[in-house]
């Protein structure tokens, strides 16, 4: 009796507290119904325990040997679960020994409350109970921490629209208002993880004759950085767009909530002796799903040109410059909270003279100079719902600007 109360105790209060926090902080509803089961294995578990004592001792209660039994094999399905989700996504050695103690220590108690010739009235209805019950924790556990974190997030829009050219007073400079729109039409929000937008301009030369075939092969090869991709042209001559303007547009660690929509407007100001032909306007934002992963306020954490925890990998591209951001994310639910280890993103904000981008990983402290696999990178990206809204090359000629003099 001693030994079955040391197994039911500490399990139901272990996933009783789990329970409590999953119910009242889950992001997603499978997440709190996975909190309420909890709460409910919980309470079947200490019923158990006091079953146990009757059972053995007592028998006030011509059942208590029924309620024994189905409190120790809830507590068994429910430590299973934890340990299975233990060893796939946790970290901490000492949850999975833990768990593995009470998963066997349940097993054995199992059948040790059996083998005392429980009394069970209607053991048909009784067992139909128990199989629906377990099938229902079971098929819910299931999709929250097997189904739903492998489904593909939508994906929201990023809009560039450019306005009318404004020239200066005095006729030397010009501005291009630009107007940034990012809008999501699903029912789940975004955490802002990082946004950048970037203007580049461009010099166009064109041949008086068709270019040959090696030309345009040359031109191909230049389909690397920052993934520009120029159209390969009968008679203009390919030149690299040099950066004009780079900056982020919407403050890293806000918000877009489910069917909201955010707008913002920048200028492009150049003078009007330019030596570039057109403008090439991009915009970014990297998310995060709100039902993936809680998120504390993202922070600069250093720049490469200067002090902070900048990943040796960073500095080593002496063409870019960075910018670090850092913050730290809470898993969805409480029992990946507590047998993982803390997680954290970093957002890079790369710029250089060719162009300008953002990158991300979600690493446990410490990690960030390690670069991850593909593997990893699909987990990552898979677990927390990590997705980019982009557009671009949006293309504006400067000829009509440059010659209204």
């Amino acid at each position: 009796m001693v030994l079955i109360l040391l197994v039911l105790l500490p399990a139901s209060l272990l996933l009783g507290w789990w329970g409590v926090e999953d119910l009242s902080g889950a992001l997603t509803y499978t997440g709190r119904i996975t909190g309420a089961i909890l709460i409910l294995v919980s309470a079947f578990s200490l019923l158990g325990a006091a079953a146990v004592v009757d059972h053995w001792h007592r028998s006030s209660f011509p059942y208590s040997g029924l309620v024994a039994l189905i409190g120790t094999v809830a507590a068994l399905l429910a430590n299973t679960m934890v340990l299975l989700e233990t060893f796939r996504d946790g970290d901490s050695i000492l949850y999975r020994v833990l768990f593995s103690l009470l998963t066997a220590g349940s097993a054995w108690a199992v059948f040790a409350v059996w083998r005392t010739s429980v009394t069970i009235p209607s053991p048909k209805r009784v067992a139909a109970a128990l199989i629906v019950s377990s099938a229902l924790a079971v098929a819910n556990f299931g999709y929250e921490h097997l189904y739903h974190p492998s489904q593909r997030g939508v994906r929201p829009l990023v809009h560039i629209a450019v306005g009318k050219p404004v020239m200066s007073k005095d006729r030397k400079e010009f501005a291009v208002p630009v107007d940034i729109r990012i809008e999501n039409h699903s029912d789940v929000g975004f955490f802002v993880l990082g946004t950048e937008f970037h203007a580049m301009g461009e010099q166009v030369s064109l041949s008086q004759t068709d270019r040959p075939r090696d030309q345009w092969r040359a031109d191909a090869e230049t389909f690397r950085d920052f993934q520009v991709q120029h159209p390969l042209s009968r008679r203009e001559i390919y030149q690299a767009g040099q950066l004009v303007l780079a900056q982020p547009w919407v403050p890293a660690g806000n918000w877009i909530e489910a069917q909201d929509a955010f707008v913002t407007q920048t200028v492009v100001q150049l003078p009007i002796d330019t030596p570039y032909d057109q403008l090439a306007l991009y915009a970014s934002a990297h998310l995060a799903r709100k039902d993936r992963l809680g998120l504390e306020q993202i922070q600069v954490e250093g720049y490469s040109w200067g002090g902070g925890a900048v990943p040796q990998w960073v500095k080593e591209d002496k063409s870019l410059d960075s910018v670090v951001y850092r913050g730290r994310v809470y898993e969805n639910n409480a029992i990946d909270q507590h047998v993982m280890d803390p997680r954290y993103v970093t957002v890079y904000w790369q710029f250089g003279a060719h162009g300008a981008g953002l990158s991300e990983s979600i690493t446990r402290n410490g990690e960030e100079d390690r670069i991850l696999s593909r593997a990893e990178i699909r987990e990552m990206l898979s677990r927390y719902g990590l997705v980019t809204a982009a557009t671009g090359p949006i293309k504006r000629t400067l000829w009509d600007i440059k010659y209204q003099r």
